[in-house]
């Protein structure tokens, strides 16, 4: 069975490393899908207008196949490269680092750059907790009322979490649990008389 498990930080960070009076402010974030990557990154560049280049890389889902690099103008390869690097480095998912640079005046050189952008990165995870997470299915069931028991004592036996509860004749629950759990716990639900469910989403 694979893993249901990943590693990312547990909230943000962030570090500062100056080279030859250049300075490299980088930000850590947990993130958990792609629609949250430029409002973070559009705030960056706002509060931080003068920095010369915002360069970033990302990486998210379980399975690590969602990742992209920026190198913000810099010369190709010498920042995003470096910052995806540092995150497969510590094994990270669902993770955001912005590097902002503020140029100092002197030019540091490919080999320079690449460790700045590797430094600062690093740096701001170090800063962060890391923390490890277990993938989740959220699904909503329905079931009547006279059926109550026999679902609460299988939420209860599986510590299954519940949420958005809804009673009446016909029950409505939305429940999330390990991925890992689904088979065992679907089957064990629908054996209830009139039970459905429907799942939601995985994350």
């Amino acid at each position: 069975m694979e893993s249901d498990s990943y590693t990312t930080i547990k909230s943000s960070s962030q570090a500062i490393y100056k080279e030859k009076r250049s300075r490299f402010i980088a930000f850590a974030y947990p993130v958990s899908n792609q629609e949250e990557i430029k409002p973070i990154i559009d705030k960056i560049s706002k509060e931080h207008h003068e920095a010369r280049h915002h360069c970033y890389a990302y990486m998210i889902g379980q399975e690590r196949m969602i990742w992209r690099v920026n190198d913000d103008g810099e010369p190709s390869g010498t920042a995003g490269r470096p910052i995806l690097g540092q995150i497969n480095s510590f094994g990270l998912t669902n993770i955001l680092i912005v590097v902002s640079r503020y140029f100092g005046g002197t030019l540091l050189g490919v080999s320079g750059l690449i460790n700045a952008y590797r430094t600062a990165a690093a740096a701001a995870i170090q800063n962060a907790e890391i923390i490890e997470l277990t993938l989740q299915e959220f699904y909503e069931i329905t079931y009547l009322y006279v059926s109550m028991n026999d679902v609460m004592k299988i939420l209860k036996e599986e510590n299954i979490v519940q949420s958005d509860q809804f009673f009446d004749l016909e029950c409505r629950i939305k429940v999330n649990f390990r991925a890992s759990t689904r088979e065992k716990i679907l089957n064990r639900l629908s054996r209830i008389e009139g039970l459905k469910y429907r799942y939601i989403e995985t994350h």
